[in-house]
């Protein structure tokens, strides 16, 4: 597991970022995530790094973060 990939969920934003994905993961504990390492999904395995199934707290932390930046 790639320890640069891993942020908080209160981190700064990163680009790729949006309300129904993250760059990299922002899991709590990302080795009990139920989409750790599947493939198309998980930002550990994408070439882009893309987490495409964060938890469901990433919108309304996404949207702290997003009023938090302005």
């Amino acid at each position: 597991m790639d320890k640069k990939l891993i942020f908080k969920q209160t981190a700064p934003l990163n680009d790729g970022d949006t309300e129904t994905q993250t760059y990299g993961c922002r899991a709590n504990n990302p080795n009990i995530c139920a989409n750790c390492y599947l493939d198309k999904v998980c930002a550990f395995v994408t070439e882009d790094h893309i987490c495409r199934k964060p938890s469901k707290k990433w919108p309304i932390a996404y949207e702290k973060l997003i009023q938090d930046k302005k």
